[in-house]
């Protein structure tokens, strides 16, 4: 017995504090696991079960290099810091 009164805990190996760590605190949980399954089930029937879908009209494909143009420009565009209004000076 310690001081205090307490009891001394065993010591873990490394391995050992690794795998209850790992049963602790897992990251998906069962219900996580079951719509990651059913996503991936309906992924790969529903390609086969439903027909095949008309393409695009062509002024539809523009709409995405249309949406990188203008994020481009935004990145790229020079802005005035003297402008920008700062809350800690």
């Amino acid at each position: 017995m310690e001081r205090g009164g307490r009891r001394r805990r065993p010591r873990r190996s490394r391995s050992q504090l690794k795998g209850s760590k790992a049963l602790e605190s897992s990251y998906f949980t069962a219900e996580v696991y079951l719509v990651l399954g059913c996503l991936t089930a309906s992924l790969l029937v529903l390609p086969i079960v439903l027909p095949a879908l008309p393409p695009p009209p062509s002024s539809l494909l523009f709409v995405p290099i249309g949406i990188l143009v203008l994020l481009l420009v935004l990145a790229f565009m020079p802005s005035d810091a003297r402008d920008i209004p700062s809350s800690h000076l």
